[in-house]
């Protein structure tokens, strides 16, 4: 599939996933009114998306790169929070499994992706060509 739009990546829509549970779980009474916690969270889950999309706009591969791993230390950021979210009882053990596992498949799509560009990057010279 070719990548038109920002919204075309996988990871991007992985991470939409990631943020409509982050805020599903947030709003959960206790949760929500710990708001340092629960704004953490949820700008962390936010970012993911608008890094890659921020990116995506950059003009290079390089630069892209460089975004999507913010993208991708955003999705640690979530992971790393949950656990907070856990240990406060603020989440079941259930919805602690269901947004880490969707926060590290965001962020493994958003490693192959980076691989793929950095195999593919414009700035590095062509293969020799042979006879």
């Amino acid at each position: 599939m070719k990548i038109e739009r920002f919204e075309d990546i996988e990871g991007w829509q992985q991470g939409r996933a990631l943020a409509s549970l982050v805020y599903a779980a947030t709003r959960t009474t206790q949760f929500a009114r710990d708001f340092g916690l629960r704004d953490q969270t949820q700008r962390a889950s936010v970012s993911v998306m608008l890094n890659i999309a921020e990116g995506f706009d950059s003009g290079s591969n390089t630069e892209f790169v460089k975004f999507l791993r913010y993208a991708q230390r955003s999705c640690a950021e979530v992971q790393s929070a949950i656990y907070v979210a856990l240990d406060q009882g603020y989440v079941s053990a259930t919805e602690f499994t269901a947004l880490y596992k969707q926060a590290e498949l965001t962020r493994a799509l958003i490693g192959g992706f980076i691989r793929y560009l950095l195999k593919h990057d414009q700035h590095k010279p062509a293969p020799p060509l042979e006879a």
